[in-house]
């Protein structure tokens, strides 16, 4: 394992880009859904290589690795981290929506939806880590 300051740093920098995200929402003044997409996408990777860093056990994968290939590190033999398998195709999923020009195909408020999810994976990543003793709570 490695420092775990460094986790616990990793957790609060990216608690507090959300936070930012939140704020924006409820003012009605987020980003495209693009930017906003890639912005939550950039820091859940953030949170899974921080995860694989610390646990040390296994390859971090490489930095240009995309989110999916990203997980499929901490999957592997570990399938407790396909519950949050869903969340991460779901931004994928908006960003291909976006790449083929096919905003109709998002849900409504997709930006909002994106920063949701973000924080949904980022309250279960940080919860693995107070479980395991990773990180205070």
């Amino acid at each position: 394992m490695s420092d775990p300051s460094q986790l616990t740093a990793v957790f609060e920098e990216v608690d507090q880009a959300l936070r930012g995200l939140e704020a924006l929402a409820r003012e009605g003044r987020l980003p495209s859904v693009g930017e906003t997409v890639e912005r939550c996408i950039a820091l859940v990777k953030r949170l899974i290589v921080a995860y694989l860093r610390d646990e040390g056990r296994k390859p971090l994968p490489p930095a240009d690795a995309d989110l999916l290939e990203t997980w499929k590190v901490l999957v592997k033999g570990e399938p407790f981290w396909n519950t949050i398998r869903d969340n991460l195709r779901e931004l994928i999923y908006y960003r291909n929506c976006i790449a083929l020009q096919r905003e109709d195909a998002l849900p409504a408020a997709p930006e909002k939806m994106a920063v949701r999810t973000a924080r949904h994976v980022h309250l279960f990543i940080k919860t693995r880590c107070i479980r395991e003793g990773r990180i205070a709570a």
